[in-house]
């Protein structure tokens, strides 16, 4: 990123009034959906989903009873969307911070990782790989989706391979899943990795 456009409060916020939200599928989508489905019954697992943007799956989630859902981003307009979408949604588990400010206090038990990566200057990679680990309880998993395609357009997002990730993660997870995502949404068919990692 160069030092006139830096990604960080003012940027994001600006994108969300100008409508400029073209990561925004508009719904959860269905790697992440049938992951959720599998997880079972509601219990108190504590769920992160940093740079969550307008949080469908913190909706979903919510939705299907999950007590405790946290949401992270450092722009105030998808946090609200979220909450006139989920009047109910509880205003505490809001966090409107830096994702590398959080406090692995407690720790959490799931990271969800949906276009935050991508969002993030390329530099910043092997800082998210790290934080992440240390958001996590010993065992605790980060499943999300990462893009394994390059854009022809300047980021953000940004683009990369699974071959430039795996360096990142392998210090701090074991690797359940690090494949090309089946059902991915049309217009991400076949440029998605579906990750799912263990903390170690």
């Amino acid at each position: 990123m160069s030092p006139e456009a830096p990604l960080d409060a003012a940027y994001w916020q600006q994108r969300y009034a100008a409508g400029h939200t073209g990561w925004d599928a508009g719904q959860i989508t269905p790697p992440l959906l049938n992951y959720f489905v599998q997880l079972g019954l509601p219990d108190a697992r504590r769920i992160l989903i940093p740079g969550a943007g307008r949080a469908y799956e913190a909706e979903y989630l919510h939705r299907q009873d999950w007590p405790n859902i946290f949401v992270a981003d450092v722009a105030t307009a998808p946090l609200h969307d979220l909450r006139q979408r989920v009047p109910d949604f509880p205003a505490e588990h809001l966090l409107l911070e830096d994702f590398f400010q959080l406090a692995p206090t407690p720790p959490y038990d799931l990271l969800v990782e949906q276009t935050f990566f991508c969002a993030l200057d390329p530099s910043l990679r092997p800082a998210y790989a790290r934080q992440c680990a240390q958001l996590l309880r010993p065992g605790g998993t980060l499943v999300g989706l990462l893009f394994d395609t390059e854009f022809s357009q300047p980021g953000p997002p940004f683009g990369g391979s699974r071959e430039e990730y795996r360096p990142y993660f392998e210090p701090y997870f074991e690797f359940v899943h690090f494949d090309t995502a089946t059902n991915s949404i049309k217009p991400r068919q076949g440029r998605e990795l579906f990750i799912c990692l263990r903390r170690k």
